[in-house]
């Protein structure tokens, strides 16, 4: 069950990456917060390889697969910045 479960959290950025998608925007969705979720689902990952642990390696390869392509998506719908010029300058 707990397997399963991890499964399931594994794949919830997909939730994510839907509402991007029909927003065709990124721009409330924080890139830091899935990065660090990311470092963690590789260090679980890795200590489940270490350890040969099946249920460890399949949850945190789901996670960490799905949540990579979630940051994907979140960088390639941001809306690039507007760029700021300075005001002309007055004659004279």
């Amino acid at each position: 069950v707990a397997g399963a479960w991890g499964v399931l959290m594994g794949l919830a950025p997909i939730l994510q990456i839907r509402t991007i998608l029909h927003r065709r925007s990124s721009a409330d969705v924080s890139v830091g917060s899935m990065a660090v979720l990311l470092v963690g689902f590789a260090l679980w990952l890795a200590y489940g390889l270490s350890i040969g642990d099946g249920a460890l390696i399949a949850t945190n390869v789901t996670a960490l697969t799905v949540t990579a392509t979630a940051i994907a998506v979140t960088l390639a719908f941001r809306r690039p910045r507007r760029a700021t010029t300075a005001p002309a300058p007055l004659p004279g």
